[in-house]
Parts: C-alpha cells; structure tokens; sequence
C-alpha cells in the first residue's frame, strides 16, 4: 500500500503543500474530497463544471488536476492545460479512452487512472447475468402492469451454464472468483493466460459460453472485440454482458443478432454513444442515439447507464487513490 494511503486512515498531521484541480466533481465526491484532502496534505480546488478550454483558469498554479470519465477531454482543452502549467492529469476511472493520451503526452501531460474496488463492477456483472437468463426485464415488468402470470420461457441456472470471461484483470478475476460459486464452468481469455484457469483462446471462448461477458480494456486492438465475424461464432441463444466499455462490442452488429432471436439476450451498462446521454435526465428530451433507442425495445436487453462502479466503497477508493496520484506525482513517482 501506498504511504500516502496509510496516512488517510488518520487525523491530518500534514501540512498542506500540494493542489489540485477537481473538475466534474459531483457532490458525494466533493464531500470526500474535503475530507479527506486534508488528511493528505492537499488543497483541492472543487468544481462541478467539466474541465474545458473555458475552465481551465481554475488549475492555473496547479500541477495536477483530476477529472470525471463523463465528459471527453478535448485535444484544444489538453493545449490549454498544458499552457496553463498542469502537468499531471488523473482521471477517476480505470478506462483512460475519453483522453488523447498520445497527445497528452505530446504536449506535456501525464496521463494518470486510478483503481477502486473490483467488487463494485464484478458484483453487479453478476446481477446482470442472473436477470439475463431469469429474463428479469420482461418479468418485471408484467408484475408492474399487474400481470403475474408465467413467462412462456423459462430461466436458466447459473451451474448449467458456461460463462466466458473476456479480460483477465481484476474485474474479470473478481467475476471469475463470483462464479465458482455457482458452480458453473468458467473459461477466460486475455492478456495473462497465467491468471486464470480455464483460459483459452477467443474463438474457442465464443464458440463454447452461454453466457459472454466482457472486462477487457479499451484501446485501439479492442475496439469492437465483439465484431460482426465473432457475434456469428457464438452458440445459438447465448447472452452478452459488457460492464466494460461500449465501444468493445459493435452495436450494430449486435442489434440484429438480437433482434433475430440468434442471441438470447444482452445485459448492457455501456454503450456506443452513451456520451451525452447517460448521466442525463431524458424523460422530456429526445435520445438521438438510434442505435440505443432499438436496444431499449428489445425485451431481451436490459440496459442501465453506466452504474456498475457506483458503490460507496468504490467512490471512496476513487477518491483517495486521485490524492494519491497526485501526490506520486509530485514526489517523482509518475503512473502513466
């Protein structure tokens, strides 16, 4: 464990040395950042506002700032802290996909994520699963418009299942260790074929699970991991969970596959476009994302917006861990 995060367990006996910007702060994180900034010697500076070219006056003497995964962090806005004197960028996510970290880099900026708790995510993966093969959606939904009879088609257990796990990291290890509660049959695929038993490759993985769930980072080779060409190697009636990020699994692909009935189901927190919608209140706004609205009249999908991480547990290691970055970085000891 860090030094820095030990000395958060205790009453502030450091003198504050250190700023740093916090942009897009909502108002569980800024009480946490108040209380616990302190206790690490840094003077945060609290803004609800997204970091942008029109915001960026608010780090100047700052070398570090922190931001939210909500909002894209513009290669413009990026110039602009850089000329600003910000050296240090940490974001409060795992996923760093919302910055141009090459640029960044490109203009002086350090690029820094944070880790939280694995249990957030991987628990609610779980949930996720379980509703897609009991078809919680259409269930509930009877029930609220007073219909209790049965479904025509009946669940699935867990034990009867084989669950392919995409990414190796801690979220899949967290979900991997979940389901051998169940006593299902777990494969995995990723990067560390040392962290898991029963890795195997991709195409294997697709090909074998009735249930595909994706933990894998965002980046240039994943993007849209779940292509056209793997959607069809999956087994006829299996489901997709993605806790990951949206851009993972191609949506348009997708969406035939389910509308068909070729795929039983999908259990979406993220997906393309949510950028500008989820976070947002749209009972009295259009949603111009089609692809979302199609998804949304499938009775086979359950969507929530992007909420897997959100535990009080999780917010809190997101909040100390930023302090952390930030104080890594000015000792010297950058994380990229």
């Amino acid at each position: 464990m860090s030094p820095y995060a030990q000395a958060s367990s205790s009453p502030s006996t450091v003198p504050t040395t250190t700023g740093i910007t916090v942009y897009g702060c909502g108002r569980d994180e800024a009480v946490l950042f108040r209380e616990l900034a302190p206790r690490f010697g840094v003077l945060p500076t609290i803004t609800e506002a997204a970091v942008s070219e029109a915001t960026v006056e608010l780090a100047v003497g700052n070398r570090c700032i922190s931001v939210g995964h909500k909002t894209r962090v513009t290669n413009p806005t990026l110039l602009a802290l850089g000329r600003a004197g910000v050296e240090y960028i940490s974001t409060r996510s795992i996923g760093r996909n919302h910055i141009d970290v090459a640029y960044a880099e490109r203009v002086g900026l350090t690029v820094g994520n944070v880790s939280y708790s694995p249990d957030s995510v991987a628990d609610y993966t779980l949930m996720l699963m379980l509703m897609a093969v009991r078809h919680a959606r259409s269930v509930i939904r009877r029930a609220d418009a007073h219909d209790y009879r049965l479904g025509d088609v009946r669940g699935r257990e867990l034990r009867d299942l084989t669950v392919g796990v995409v990414g190796t990291g801690r979220i899949g290890t967290a979900v991997m260790e979940r389901l051998r509660g169940f006593g299902c049959r777990v494969l995995a695929s990723g990067s560390r074929p040392e962290a898991a038993a029963g890795h195997v490759p991709l195409d294997e993985l697709l090909r074998l699970s009735d249930i595909v769930t994706l933990h894998t980072t965002l980046n240039a080779d994943t993007h849209h991991l779940l292509d056209r060409r793997r959607i069809a190697q999956m087994k006829n009636g299996a489901f997709v969970v993605n806790t990951g990020r949206g851009s993972l699994l191609d949506t348009e692909a997708l969406v035939p596959a389910l509308e068909s009935g070729r795929l039983g189901g999908a259990a979406l927190d993220v997906v393309e476009g949510e950028e500008g919608v989820f976070y947002t209140d749209r009972r009295n706004r259009p949603v111009e994302n089609a692809t979302l609205l199609r998804l949304h009249r499938l009775p086979n999908v359950l969507i929530s917006p992007h909420t897997a991480y959100y535990t009080d547990h999780a917010l809190s290691d997101t909040v100390e861990n930023s302090l952390v970055n930030c104080l890594e970085f000015e000792s010297g000891e950058q994380h990229g």
